[in-house]
């Protein structure tokens, strides 16, 4: 049976090509997909082409229905919906690592559970304590989801942080009681202002020099870092002296870094609306259509949030 599913050349253009999915085989199940988010891992690949070192994969932030269930394989049904791969409209996978998603009036393309899980594991490894002082900086998709979490803990002050009006509004929206406007050149003096007030974690999701080099200057001394943001590439800079005299602890994201399994966790967040994606997702396109929406995104598209492509 024939598929379809994107794919990044090395000069990072967006190529639908069809392909052809056998049978599932043991302990696998074929997945029709539904819908696949779009991750700042996919921007990148597009952006720099050969030059990102490791490109993204054709998708990693999807959902689907089964359609077939392989031999020696329990626990899944024809019909069950499923947090899977990517931009494929036909997938086979083996069981191990997939997920049954709730039956909810929750919207399928508001279902991706896998930037979830890796906001779970940022907040795991943060070790949040009662009363601490957290900064996050970058309002984007995944710092608003990181800021939702956030402030219903017991941390004592959640503080966003962004270059963007309407994200700090969003996050105002979603209870964060404070939130300050980052300008494109300096941000000494509110960075001094901010490192008064002993901040003892900042969650930099930036993913830019820019915000690294931020979040050393506004966590307290004996502070934690936490690497949530990818700066894409082979090098980045700190100030080592900065990190050592300061004695802060800097911690890794990374899905690599998870404490436990965060699926299930992302799971019932969402379904429980402790965390909403819906106001989260600025614009959901046909298969077709995502080539030109990736266009959009890297020409700087002030609208966008989050891309969902429904395949």
């Amino acid at each position: 049976m024939e598929y379809r599913t994107a794919t990044y050349s090395p000069g990072g253009e967006i190529e639908i090509v069809k392909l052809h999915v056998p049978d599932p085989g043991f302990g696998e199940i074929q997945l029709r997909g539904a819908y696949c988010g779009v991750c700042s891992w996919d921007i990148a690949t597009c952006k720099l082409g050969a030059e990102m070192g490791t490109p993204a994969p054709p998708g990693h932030e999807g959902i689907g229905y089964v359609t077939k269930v392989g031999p020696g394989v329990a626990g899944f049904s024809e019909g069950d919906r499923v947090a899977c791969g990517g931009f494929q409209t036909l997938a086979n996978y083996p069981v191990a690592g997939l997920h049954r998603l709730p039956e909810s009036a929750i919207p399928d393309e508001f279902w991706l559970v896998e930037p979830l899980s890796c906001v779970v594991t940022g907040i795991d490894v943060c070790r949040l304590r009662p009363g601490d002082k957290v900064a996050v900086v970058g309002c984007g998709f995944m710092g608003l989801m990181l800021l939702q979490l956030l402030v219903r803990s017991y941390a004592l002050d959640v503080i966003g942080l962004d270059i963007n009006a309407d994200r700090l509004k969003m996050a105002r929206d979603f209870g964060v009681p404070e939130v300050h406007t980052l300008s494109n050149g300096s941000n000494e003096e509110l960075a001094a202002s901010l490192r008064q007030r002993n901040i003892d974690i900042v969650i930099d999701t930036s993913g830019s020099q820019g915000g690294l080099d931020l979040a050393t200057k506004l966590v307290r001394r004996g502070g934690m870092i936490n690497l949530f943001g990818w700066i894409k590439g082979s090098q980045a800079t700190f100030d080592p002296s900065a990190w050592h005299l300061g004695g802060l602890t800097v911690v890794n994201s990374g899905p690599a870094a998870k404490l436990r399994n965060p699926f299930p966790v992302a799971i019932d967040l969402i379904e429980r609306e402790v965390v909403d994606l819906r106001p989260l997702v600025s614009h959901v396109v046909e298969l077709d259509e995502y080539a030109d929406l990736m266009e959009r995104i890297i020409e700087g598209d002030s609208s966008y949030l989050k891309g969902v492509v429904r395949l």
